[in-house]
């Protein structure tokens, strides 16, 4: 049964920083791509980042390229995002997947 699992969230400033974790399990990881998606109150999932394997080729969302940074560690089987210069726009639950299979997400709040 593949799981994922997200922690990292919380409060922060706007223009503050944030890392995001996603552990997996009951699967073999390495050969998976794997990605960050958000949903913020009201409005549609989105689509944040990829990383392939094993290349480790990234792409990002034009809304969060130059911000934001995936990446991960096959032999923890863990996928992380750095997440910079945050906005308010950026507010959302994010969730870690492979586009089958979905995490609960971590709330992300950005607010003064």
């Amino acid at each position: 049964q593949l799981q994922f699992a997200e922690s990292g969230g919380g409060l922060v400033l706007p223009g503050g920083s944030l890392r995001l974790s996603c552990l997996a399990s009951g699967f073999s990881f390495s050969t998976h791509t794997l990605y960050w998606y958000r949903q913020a109150p009201g409005k549609e999932r989105e689509w944040v980042a990829t990383i392939t394997s094993p290349s480790q080729s990234t792409t990002y969302a034009p809304s969060v390229k130059g911000r934001f940074a995936i990446s991960r560690d096959n032999a923890k089987k863990a996928v992380y995002l750095q997440m910079s210069s945050l906005k308010p726009e950026d507010t959302a639950v994010y969730y870690c997947t492979d586009e089958t299979h979905w995490g609960q997400g971590t709330q992300v709040t950005v607010s003064s």
